[in-house]
């Protein structure tokens, strides 16, 4: 099967993840497209296919050297983001695109003036959807990317190369696509997600992240008689957003600048409950935002008398620490062996490879193609699809030319 018929093959599957579900995979018709790439691995002739009960799908891919070499992985999710329906999703390729306005439906056009990335890809086959659903080549670009350079090594058996591993699961969209991933199963040295962007890029520095979840405790009483007496734990919260750093938010912020978000507020007088997440890629600054948290809350509750509590989690960690240069220089080089120009930056996110990393996996990112993701703007281009499986392949080359 080509490269692009089977991507299209893949966003016809509708496994849209859910974050208010306590089960793996967090929707049952995400295990609709985990059999069908169990069955299809099998098929192209994989060994050791497993789909376990949690809809983790794994796979090898022989090794046709003699060599003693590292066993490499790599690493996609099937599920699609709860942001935007991924439901009956209707593609169609504009050819040789012009530079111009895409009418993706009566109504709904995506234009350069306000995607001013779709210049890049001038000249190009673009994947677009109907404007109704986003796409799902986050992350089903990937998955398509691997499989069929696996196909192709599979084709061409005189190019010489060690054991390489594969694994899809579910779940990534909603944080949770590295907690049941079998490392020792996998039983990888290093592996790569193709989860990136833009062609060319590559990932090995991601945010530290933690959530803060906040309770405020107020004194409900008449407000006709209310003097002294009552205490407002809805205007409590206002007064403790108020002294966060006005410009250390998401809408202030680029590069490697950290932030606060406030993800949700509600409460009345009685109680209100806040909800923010902190993100930073250096950990020192990271520590002392989560300090500064706890700082604010004491500052309430000195003013107050012990009316706030704070419950701060960290979530995931930079994965920079954790990541061979080795590793990251071998991507690089098979970016530039594709014809690309490599780009490295920093995620102002994190994925199942930051993770994966501090599990014992070193697990950098690589671009898959896809842009405009979690939405139904978004675009690949068919040829990013092809030079990210290109790179897939190269970096199988170089582990056993480095040898």
């Amino acid at each position: 099967m080509k490269l692009l018929d089977r991507f299209l093959k893949y966003v016809s599957f509708d496994t849209q993840s859910a974050e208010d579900s306590a089960t793996t995979p967090s929707t049952e018709k995400q295990l609709l497209l985990a059999e069908y790439l169990r069955d299809e691995l099998t098929s192209l002739g994989l060994e050791e296919v497993v789909m376990d009960e949690n809809g983790y799908v794994y796979a090898t891919l022989p090794p046709t050297s003699k060599k003693k070499l590292p066993v490499v992985g790599f690493i996609a999710h099937y599920d699609t983001s709860p942001d935007c329906s991924g439901a009956n999703v209707n593609p169609r390729i504009v050819h040789n695109y012009d530079g111009k306005d895409i009418v993706l439906s009566d109504g709904i056009v995506s234009s350069p003036v306000k995607f001013p990335e779709l210049l890049n890809h001038i000249g190009e086959d673009l994947i677009v959807t109907d404007g109704h659903t986003l796409l799902g080549a986050d992350d089903k670009a990937g998955i398509a990317e691997i499989v069929s350079a696996c196909e192709y090594l599979l084709e061409h058996p005189e190019i010489e190369h060690g054991k390489v591993r594969v694994a899809f699961n579910p779940d990534e969209e909603i944080g949770l696509g590295a907690h049941k991933f079998d490392v020792d199963l996998f039983g990888c040295d290093f592996a790569y997600t193709m989860d990136g962007s833009e062609v060319g890029e590559i990932e090995y520095e991601n945010f530290n992240a933690a959530s803060a979840k906040i309770h405020i405790t107020g004194c409900s009483v008449h407000p006709g008689y209310a003097k002294d007496k009552m205490l407002n734990a809805g205007r409590v919260a206002t007064e403790l957003v108020a002294m966060m750093p006005e410009y250390e938010t998401p809408e202030h912020t680029e590069g490697y600048q950290g932030f606060y978000h406030l993800t949700s507020v509600s409460g009345n007088c009685e109680s209100a409950d806040l909800s923010f997440i902190i993100r930073d890629h250096d950990h020192d600054d990271f520590e002392r935002r989560k300090h500064f948290i706890k700082q604010v809350v004491e500052r309430i509750n000195t003013k107050y008398g012990n009316v706030a509590t704070a419950d701060i989690s960290d979530q995931y960690y930079n994965m920079k620490e954790k990541v061979d240069k080795y590793i990251v220089d071998i991507a690089i080089q098979a970016i530039k062996d594709a014809g690309m120009l490599p780009v490295v930056r920093a995620i102002r996110g994190g994925t199942d490879g930051a993770q994966l990393s501090f599990m014992g996996l070193p697990c950098p990112n690589i671009f898959a193609g896809g842009i405009n993701f979690h939405g139904p703007f978004e675009f690949c281009p068919v040829q990013s699809l092809e030079k990210a499986m290109n790179t897939i392949i190269n970096i199988v080359k170089i582990v056993e030319r480095n040898a």
